[in-house]
């Protein structure tokens, strides 16, 4: 049977952990030494990602959730406000990914304490993923035998399957324009950021179509006040279950370098674009997606 107050207790326990993305070590010692208690036999690959097994024989499934929380994630102070946790308001409070965490942890210990004949359970606790899935993508698979897994990481209600993600595209544009005294003899520089204005212009940005979004997120360059920016960068992304969207997109930046690099001769862009994570869709028949409909609906919920 979950008990409802353990996993309150616990999740309370693990957001007082700090763990933002390359500091899980605290978090992983903390679900090691919880994971070893109930049975588990307990590794960590090279990257430092969590694995664990029950030893319980063939066919396992693999349950998975992301040690890391963004910032600001130190000293979170969780307060339960009725049916509501919350934070104090000076940090996140965490949910994301320790709710999912402390999910898999209360089911793991509610069925050995009910002591139920269950599927053989293998657990993958993944670092570094709010900045890029990096975690995952170092992930050593030599290490896991099951052929069907649940993340519990998501927004919204439990009843909620993602059953898709676009590919993610990160981009990253570096100017290099020429300094000049600004109040003096502006006119022997090349502004890094004007050349960095004019081509955000062309670039797209915002939501492309219903499977589609770009966006550009940081903008840094110059310094001082006085003095005709050398340099710029500009970092953004792109996102699409669309293969051809994606070209469409990557195109578009090349062409808008290429035309705003006419306008400029003598100032350098170059641009480096790099795939964090390849898009899928689970179908309605997916043997995960079977798994995931029919306990939702074995305890009252109807999947969306």
């Amino acid at each position: 049977m979950i008990n409802s107050d353990r996993l309150v207790t616990n999740f309370c326990e693990m957001v007082q952990i700090d763990s933002p993305s390359g500091e899980e070590d605290d978090m992983a010692m903390y679900l090691e030494n919880k994971l070893i208690a109930l049975g588990f036999q307990v590794v960590r690959d090279s990257y430092g990602n969590l694995i664990a097994n029950n030893g319980a024989g063939n066919d396992p499934i693999l349950l998975s959730a992301h040690m890391d929380t963004v910032e600001p994630g130190r000293g979170i102070t969780p307060t339960i406000d009725e049916d509501r946790i919350i934070s104090d308001g000076s940090t996140i409070l965490g949910g994301d990914c320790k709710a999912g965490i402390a999910a898999i942890m209360e089911g793991i210990e509610s069925v050995k304490e009910d002591d139920e004949k269950i599927r053989p359970i293998e657990v993958a606790f993944t670092k570094e993923e709010e900045i890029g899935l990096v975690g995952a993508r170092n992930l050593d698979f030599s290490l896991i035998t099951s052929k069907l897994a649940i993340v519990f990481d998501g927004e919204g209600p439990v009843n909620r399957i993602t059953s898709s993600s676009p590919t993610y595209i990160g981009f990253s544009i570096e100017i290099t324009g020429k300094s000049a005294h600004a109040g003096v003899e502006p006119e022997k520089g090349i502004s890094a950021i004007k050349i960095a204005a004019d081509l955000i212009a062309k670039l797209p940005q915002g939501r492309i179509d219903d499977n589609t979004t770009a966006n550009i997120g940081t903008i840094e360059g110059g310094s001082g006040r006085n003095t005709v920016p050398e340099t710029a960068s500009i970092i953004g992304e792109f996102r699409s279950t669309n293969l051809e969207n994606l070209d469409s997109i990557s195109m578009q930046i090349d062409s808008a370098i290429t035309e705003v690099g006419k306008v400029y001769p003598n100032a350098t862009l170059q641009h480096h674009l790099h795939t964090e994570f390849e898009t899928y869709t689970l179908t309605d028949d997916d043997p995960a997606t079977l798994l995931a409909k029919k306990k939702m609906k074995d305890i009252g919920l109807t999947p969306v």
